[in-house]
């Protein structure tokens, strides 16, 4: 602050703040920056009529707790004992980085690219365990209820990382294993739907046709999810009352 009681000119308010972050996460709103703040993921300063001066330390800890979250999947206790760690001198805070995706053929749609590529990637249970933070009996629930599956072999692949990460974010919301079940048996009936029309192509034992249906089952994954978090989205504003 100067003397006068001014904001000093490299401190920010909460609307420039959002104006820079909203091109890299469109859906961020003032009641977000202030939540991730009532959280203690961000102190920003204040003037002595109480606005929020935020400086470019500050707005480098949001976007790498929007990054963590949209990316990763992370929970915010988990990105906040980094962010202690790295005010700890313990650890560097590395900015949050998201893959590329060139094939998004609608907007807010997920690239076909993310339906393939790494599932053959073979995890043990153990590296499941280290590298998600989930506990031994939670992963075992999430098994019995269907929504973390193992290969024949008892390997896991990448998906069923991603999967466990998102199911410990909604843990954070008091959403249990059992609770999921909704979930398995929604997916199970899309995959019904969307075999039907994936199948034939796939059964074909010509290149061209394997790899179409590779294409096309990118296609509707894709389309199956945004179609999710549409009426998701559209039921909870009914909810919400708006």
């Amino acid at each position: 602050m100067t003397s006068a009681g001014r904001p000093q000119r490299d401190r920010l308010s909460i609307g420039a703040v959002l104006a820079q972050l909203r091109s890299e996460f469109p859906d961020v709103t003032i009641s977000k920056i202030r939540f991730l703040e009532s959280e203690g993921l961000v102190c920003p300063a204040r003037t002595p009529s109480g606005y929020r001066q935020f400086t470019a330390s500050d707005v480098a800890r949001l976007r790498f707790v929007l990054a963590a979250q949209r990316d990763r999947y992370l929970p915010l206790k988990v990105i906040k004992a980094q962010l202690d760690a790295v005010d700890g001198g313990s650890a560097p805070m590395m900015p949050g980085s998201r893959s590329s995706r060139p094939l998004v053929a609608v907007d807010g749609l997920p690239a076909t690219e993310d339906f393939s590529g790494d599932h053959d990637v073979r995890i043990t249970r153990e590296e499941l365990l280290a590298e998600t933070g989930v506990g031994a009996p939670m992963l075992a629930e999430l098994e019995t209820c269907g929504v973390v599956r193992p290969g024949a072999a008892g390997f896991y692949d990448r998906d069923a990382v991603r999967v466990t990460r998102v199911v410990m974010a909604m843990a954070e919301f008091g959403i249990e294993p059992r609770h999921l079940r909704a979930f398995r048996v929604a997916a199970d009936r899309e995959l019904g739907l969307l075999g039907q029309i994936v199948a034939p192509m796939a059964l074909r034992h010509d290149p061209d046709s394997r790899r179409r249906a590779e294409e096309v089952a990118g296609e509707l994954a894709s389309l199956s999810v945004a179609l999710h978090t549409l009426l998701v989205r559209a039921g909870l504003r009914g909810v919400l009352g708006r």
